[in-house]
């Protein structure tokens, strides 16, 4: 029977954690993102008050934690050095892992990595997979070495990408391939010997994380709508009118043909105020159909669908960068 470590936080890491029982292996402690983020005494208010998925799920199931304030602690390495683990299982941690750290279980240290690498090496290939209108994402499990993602692969699978597919969505699927993948790959470690493949670093792309989603209206309908379901619950995608901005619905935006004269990009086509909705033409002809569009404010929200009635009008022209 495997002893196994596991370490993450959110729905990657309980994933890895019901993947580990899945395969019969011994969850001989498991650190979660808690204990960096926040003291301890913060830490346990919040486990009280407010416990979160991963708090849950470690009772749920009995887990040893282990609580430190670093994966590279020398107070954590001798923990993991007592523990004796044949693995650790990482997913989703911010941490660099020193290699006095990856080094110290009987067989490796594997991360997972929610891209087909070595492409979208990263901290959220969830939102550039949809920006980037990819077809297909994946699992990856690799060693972990002394870079971000760049470890040998030992298991990896694809993920069909739905041409409505949100951030969130993709999250969701991606986790629960892990768990299998993981399991299948448990199982395998304690009949048999892998072969690490190296990545090919010809192939390999980074992205880091996402920082602001201002749509444009200058680019196409499919880009913009990219752009809206990959932002996610990530970031917030927003437009301007005027000098107000605004945020569209991820599930309640579509692409639909220009049935006006219009022809400008970045023109309001039609407005709709009972559904709060806003179309606008995109500079490849398509319309943009928002609906249950909100103001970027929270405070402001309540107020939308009267902006919308008394500002926005069809014909209305929204910002367009210059390229």
């Amino acid at each position: 029977m495997l002893k196994v470590v596991i370490i993450g936080y959110g729905e990657m890491f309980t994933n890895l954690i019901a993947a580990s029982l899945d395969a019969q292996c011994e969850i001989v402690g498991v650190v979660r993102n808690a204990s960096i983020k926040y003291n301890p005494i913060i830490k346990k208010v919040l486990d009280i008050f407010n416990p979160s998925i991963e708090y849950n799920y470690i009772k749920s199931y009995n887990l040893p934690e282990i609580t430190t304030r670093s994966v590279n602690s020398e107070d954590f390495r001798k923990q993991l050095i007592k523990l004796n683990p044949d693995i650790i299982l990482v997913g989703s941690w911010g941490e660099k892992f020193e290699k006095k750290t990856y080094d110290i279980p009987k067989i490796a240290t594997i991360n997972a990595h929610p891209s087909l690498l070595p492409k979208y090496r990263g901290p959220n290939p969830y939102y550039w997979v949809i920006r980037n209108r990819e077809k297909t994402s994946g699992i990856t499990f690799h060693l972990m070495d002394e870079n971000f993602d760049t470890g040998s692969i030992l298991a990896q699978e694809e993920i069909e990408i739905n041409s409505d597919e949100t951030g969130e969505s993709l999250k969701h699927k991606t986790v629960l391939k892990a768990r299998g993948v993981a399991c299948e790959l448990l199982k395998t470690l304690q009949e048999d010997v892998i072969i690490p493949l190296q990545q090919s670093e010809n192939k390999s792309s980074y992205y880091s994380h996402p920082e602001y989603s201002e749509l444009d209206f200058g680019k196409s309908a499919e880009e913009n709508y990219a752009l809206i379901r990959a932002s996610h619950p990530w970031v917030k995608a927003y437009f301007y009118h005027n000098v107000t901005p605004l945020i569209p619905n991820p599930y309640k935006t579509s692409i639909t043909e220009n049935f006006t004269n219009q022809t400008t990009a970045g023109t309001i086509v039609d407005v709709n105020i009972k559904s709060k909705e806003i179309s606008v033409l995109c500079s490849d002809g398509k319309v943009l159909k928002m609906s249950d569009i909100n103001h970027y404010k929270k405070y402001d929200r309540p107020f939308t669908k009267f902006y919308i009635e008394r500002e926005v009008k069809i014909g209305d022209n929204l910002q367009t960068k210059d390229y």
